[in-house]
């Protein structure tokens, strides 16, 4: 019995284990290669990811119930495993975009910084505990802001390292407080006991909805929801490309994986007010994001005030407190990882020829790069909803969850911002299929490393949105865990 035990809690933490060594054999490797071999570290890297998600695929897929493991701080189940997994893919395929990045590609402290990043956020998505989920999103957030500032000599990424790091510590903060006062208020720091304190009356309504604010301002900064969006587009725009589209899509699903887990377990009881407050939160969200990114001519920047329209579009799904709407939500991350990652995988790729992130200088594009300007057409398109492509069903599965949820005001608007969302990357595409210009003879190179990672995602994409049902089954079983 005590063996079998010993083994259910090692499976449990198989994937962070595994990250674990890897940074260590990139350590390793980083100190004893020579110059000119440490590109291969992204390899390394990405080789180490992939065989960490086949690995936990076969040996650490948990059961059909769930499980507390390690003294409560960690729960075991589905909607954890998911989450690891839609991680560990995406910091692979982060690895081999930025092997040819200069000054990063080469660096082993960068893939150890992303590894150590990416155990933090397998643990938030676990976490069933107060204590462990606060320090996983340290684990996870301090990381980043030394990856967001890592190119020292560009005053863009110092500064979107310090502004990270300064609206970071300050909403962690805030969270940290509204995490203790539920302690207080409870005297437990079990995510899912509180749910008994709530109900039995331990906590008047009044604190408990002043507690509830505090800790959704930690995961809205996390999440970058309005009001507390403001530092994404400058950070995307300063960060590393491929730290940008990582920030954007795995950071971004482990705050909505710790948010669905927490609301659901610890406030099922009063799901109808934090649903509303959700509700009003996801309208200001997608509504601010999608006006902004018209006006933009910087892509990154663009990409960034899109990246807030989604996580507005997510929130719908999370607002309807349903087993529909948190299975759009889990499928949907799916699918927005795919997408955002082959995005900013394409624009990092145009900078390393142009050196600009200007929409103008797209102009051409798809004459100079055909693969990537088809890639490219496909990344937006799903971005913005448009069939056959993922992006599409993912947006069907949010609003039709409003819908069944009685918030048909919700999918209306979700629908009104859609195709605001569409106009703004049809400008994009307008530049890259219909201008021309004087350089549209000369080619823009794709590394081997990129080209890899690039198909991938494309052809996820297209995958995702021509044969979805393997992965509407897989979001629906990680959802079943939350009811």
């Amino acid at each position: 019995m005590s063996e079998s035990i010993d083994l259910t809690m090692t499976l449990a933490l198989l994937p962070e284990i595994l990250l674990l060594v890897l940074a260590g054999l990139v350590l390793t490797f980083d100190l004893i290669w020579s110059e000119d071999r440490k590109r291969s570290l992204g390899w390394l890297t990405a080789g180490g990811l992939a065989v960490t998600l086949v690995v936990s695929m076969i040996f650490a897929r948990p059961g059909e119930q769930a499980i507390f493991v390690w003294g409560g701080m960690l729960r075991y189940d589905w909607l954890g495993f998911t989450f690891q997994m839609l991680f560990l893919f995406g910091a692979a395929l982060t690895a081999l975009l930025a092997m040819d990045v200069k000054e990063l590609g080469s660096r082993g402290e960068f893939y150890i910084l992303m590894l150590v990043s990416t155990i933090g956020m397998s643990l938030m998505v676990s976490s069933a505990d107060l204590i462990m989920l606060y320090l996983a999103i340290e684990t996870t957030s301090i990381p980043m802001y030394v990856l967001a500032g890592f190119f020292k000599q560009d005053n863009k990424s110092t500064e979107a390292g310090f502004k990270y790091l300064l609206f970071g510590a300050m909403t962690s903060a805030i969270m940290l407080y509204g995490f203790s006062l539920l302690f207080g208020y409870a005297g437990t720091t079990d995510i899912y006991n509180l749910a008994f304190a709530i109900q039995a009356g331990a906590i008047e309504t009044i604190p408990l909805m002043g507690s509830l604010f505090l800790v959704l301002v930690g995961f809205s900064f996390k999440i970058s929801a309005v009001p507390f969006h403001f530092w994404a587009p400058d950070v995307y725009e300063g960060a590393p490309t491929p730290i940008a589209g990582f920030l954007s899509t795995a950071s971004k699903a482990a705050g909505f994986g710790v948010l669905i887990r927490f609301f659901m377990a610890a406030f099922p009881t009063i799901s109808t007010e934090w649903s509303n407050i959700i509700a009003i939160v996801a309208v200001a969200t997608m509504t601010l994001g999608n006006f902004l990114a018209i006006t933009q001519s910087n892509i990154k920047r663009m990409l960034a005030y899109s990246s807030i329209a989604h996580a507005g579009y997510i929130l719908v799904g999370v607002a309807t407190a349903t087993p529909l709407g948190m299975t759009s939500v889990v499928f949907y991350l799916i699918i927005y990882l795919v997408t955002n990652l082959a995005a900013f995988g394409i624009v990092f790729t145009f900078w390393r020829t142009e050196r600009s992130d200007e929409i103008k200088s797209y102009d051409g594009f798809s004459r100079r790069a055909p693969g990537l300007g088809l890639a490219m057409m496909v990344a937006f398109l799903s971005l913005a909803g448009m069939p056959p492509f993922g992006g599409f069903i993912a947006k069907v599965l949010v609003f039709a969850a409003a819908v069944n949820a009685d918030m048909v005001w919700l999918a209306v608007i979700g629908v009104l911002n859609s195709i605001i969302g569409l106009y703004y990357y049809l400008i994009v595409l307008k530049h890259v299929y219909l201008y021309r210009t004087d350089a549209d003879e000369k080619p823009v190179p794709v590394a081997v490393p990129a080209r890899i990672a690039l198909i991938i995602l494309t052809f996820g994409i297209v995958l995702l949105g021509v044969a979805f049902a393997p992965w509407f089954h897989w979001s629906t079983t990680a959802a079943s865990i939350l009811f």
